[in-house]
């Protein structure tokens, strides 16, 4: 009768381990305070894929082309803890109507700017990016997308005001800011 006794004890303690070892799935808008570590925020409304595709807007006579994709389970690191989430990723070029390209992250592996959602507003229709900046994290901070319709979206680049330190860059690196600084520039699905 022991023995029956302690098999039982050791498997229910192996499935206890198990499920909690598993990772939580929380809705995508959980706040990191009620986030624990490892969990894994999923886009459970589906609310990213409206937003994914190609987009095309005009600027101060630049183009900027817009390449939204959802990705799945990445890993976000912060100083209190790293968790999981649904995502929206922005890979973008910005050029000149004669094809003289000044930024492209879609076809640079090497590109270190990222621009990627951090928070959705459905109240508002609206989904909230984080910009790392361009070389030497110049104008790192927010873009709001707002979804206007099937085919359009609004834009607003709010860049930090901040200029880091830039005695760290090399003397010829490009600190200029090709995203459009603007609020309400309409970009079109293509």
């Amino acid at each position: 009768m022991k023995i029956i006794n302690i098999k039982t004890v050791i498997l229910f303690s192996l499935f206890t381990s198990f499920l909690s070892c598993k990772a939580q799935i929380l809705p995508l808008n959980t706040g990191l305070n009620d986030t624990p570590a490892n969990a894994y925020k999923k886009d459970l409304s589906n609310e990213l894929p409206s937003y994914e595709g190609v987009y095309k807007a005009a600027f101060n006579g630049k183009e900027i082309i817009l390449y939204v994709t959802k990705i799945e389970n990445v890993l976000q690191k912060s100083s209190r803890k790293n968790y999981y989430s649904d995502v929206l990723d922005i890979q973008y070029i910005v050029k000149s109507p004669s094809g003289t390209i000044f930024q492209d992250t879609k076809n640079n592996s090497n590109s270190q700017n990222k621009l990627y959602s951090i928070k959705t507003r459905p109240d508002i229709n609206s989904i909230i990016f984080f910009y790392s900046g361009t070389n030497c994290r110049v104008g790192w901070g927010e873009v709001v997308l707002k979804k206007i319709n099937s085919t359009q979206i609004s834009w607003e680049y709010r860049p930090n005001d901040i200029i880091l330190d830039n005695s760290k860059c090399p003397p010829s690196t490009d600190i200029n800011i090709y995203l459009p600084e603007t609020k309400d520039l309409i970009f079109t699905k293509q």
